[in-house]
């Protein structure tokens, strides 16, 4: 992806070094995987009001609380920028898709942090990956996730950050336009089995509005070679059968929350041929 030299994001929030709790909302990850447990608790955010299925991980540490400023490595610098880049792109995007449809988009705001996090949404380390949190409207990362993506997931290129950040801010929109809440709703009605079908639809939602992300970045002839596969092979890496597998040698459907690898890669390839939300409703699709 062709991002150096160009606008970052005045919407990050760097608290690397600093330690602490904090908890998942949306992510882009679920179930287990070797070197990484990941403990799926469903709940309610905070004020009741609006919902998402919660990837609560309290860190065993008590992370680190140091007033010095913390001292990124070269590596990291260039991934921080990179995804302040991204960030960037996701804001004029949807903010274009937004006021085409008469709306508004209010932008997030992307946390960087080391170790573990606060959030609105509870306690997580940065063993549960990625995530957004409707309550406070933000998307964590720790960076090192990026050697997760290469080393463990075998999904390696910068544009697999990328769908990663764009995957995490198709959260924010689901919540801007009700899909958050309506997904808590389901929640207090429905089975833990027959809720993991409605958030697999939700997660899937995500995965496609990264591919609207996608189409209009390609829009703006930033997309290098190859880039749409780093993409694909990352929402593969990161479908419920392909983790099960990894890390205990089986599936169990029923317990699915993500979707398939197929199925992701399905959904972010739709959105990037359509470039349009009206493509996206998951939540009806006699297929997915």
């Amino acid at each position: 992806m062709k991002w150096q030299g160009r606008r970052g994001s005045s919407n990050v929030e760097d608290r690397r070094g600093r330690g602490g709790g904090g908890g998942g909302g949306g992510k882009l990850i679920g179930g287990g995987i070797s070197g990484i447990v990941i403990i799926v608790i469903v709940t309610l955010l905070s004020g009741g009001n609006i919902g998402d299925i919660m990837g609560n991980l309290t860190s065993t540490g008590s992370g680190t609380n140091s007033s010095a400023p913390y001292e990124q490595s070269a590596q990291e610098k260039e991934l921080s920028e990179f995804v302040s880049v991204v960030l960037a792109d996701t804001e004029d995007v949807w903010s274009d898709i937004f006021k085409k449809q008469g709306m508004t988009y209010q932008d997030p705001t992307l946390v960087l942090y080391s170790g573990s996090v606060n959030s609105a949404c509870g306690t997580a380390s940065s063993a549960v990956g990625p995530f957004y949190c409707p309550g406070d409207a933000k998307l964590y990362i720790d960076l090192s996730f990026y050697d997760e993506l290469q080393q463990q997931f075998k999904a390696p290129g910068d544009f697999a950050m990328a769908y990663v950040i764009a995957h995490e801010v198709g959260h924010h929109v689901q919540t801007l336009l009700g899909a958050s809440e309506q997904l808590n709703s389901e929640r207090q009605r429905l089975s833990e089995t027959e809720f993991n079908k409605v958030q697999v639809r939700f997660e899937l939602q995500a995965d496609y509005y990264a591919g609207v992300w996608a189409h209009h970045v390609q829009g703006q002839n930033l997309l290098e070679e190859g880039d749409l596969e780093e993409a694909l092979t990352a929402a593969s890496a990161v479908g419920d059968d392909t983790i099960q597998k990894r890390a205990q040698g089986y599936v169990v459907p029923d317990s699915f929350t993500h979707g398939t690898s197929e199925q992701r890669k399905r959904w972010f390839y739709k959105g990037f041929n359509s470039g349009t939300i009206a493509g996206g409703d998951t939540f009806k699709a006699a297929e997915l």
